[in-house]
């Protein structure tokens, strides 16, 4: 189920186009994710209709959004790990694989302090981590 905070992200950037969300659905796997948003115009009379140039304006619109970091972003650069303290990630660590962790602190440049979920605090070298992406919690 999609938080209500994910949902209201959604529905604000639509709003910024003069949109409205129909409906969000979130899917696919956690390599290739997808997202597929339904828009219709605020009531109006007579009603106005979803045009494809409608979508194609509202999937740029979003597209932009998630590539900047939206709800589930990449974590590419000591920026993005300092913007993101506090938030959960997926990551994959050595020796652990796969996992959900919450960013603790980013005490300098090169380094990012842990807490995997259900295991303990760790220190890391920025560089030895792979494939950071924020979770979002749906």
């Amino acid at each position: 189920m999609l938080t209500e905070s994910l949902e209201e992200t959604f529905r604000s950037q639509l709003e910024a186009l003069g949109l409205e969300l129909a409906d969000l659905r979130i899917g696919g796997t956690s390599q290739r994710p997808l997202v597929q948003v339904r828009i219709e115009w605020p009531p109006s009379d007579p009603p106005r209709p979803v045009t494809v140039d409608d979508c194609a304006r509202a999937s740029r619109a979003l597209e932009t959004w998630l590539d900047q970091g939206g709800p589930v972003g990449p974590l590419r650069w000591h920026r993005h790990w300092v913007r993101f303290v506090g938030r959960t990630i997926t990551v994959r660590l050595e020796g652990l694989g796969r996992v959900r962790a919450r960013i603790l602190a980013v005490p300098d440049e090169a380094t990012v302090v842990l807490q995997p979920e259900g295991g303990t605090e760790r220190t890391l070298r920025l560089a030895a981590v792979r494939d950071a992406r924020l979770a979002a919690d749906w």
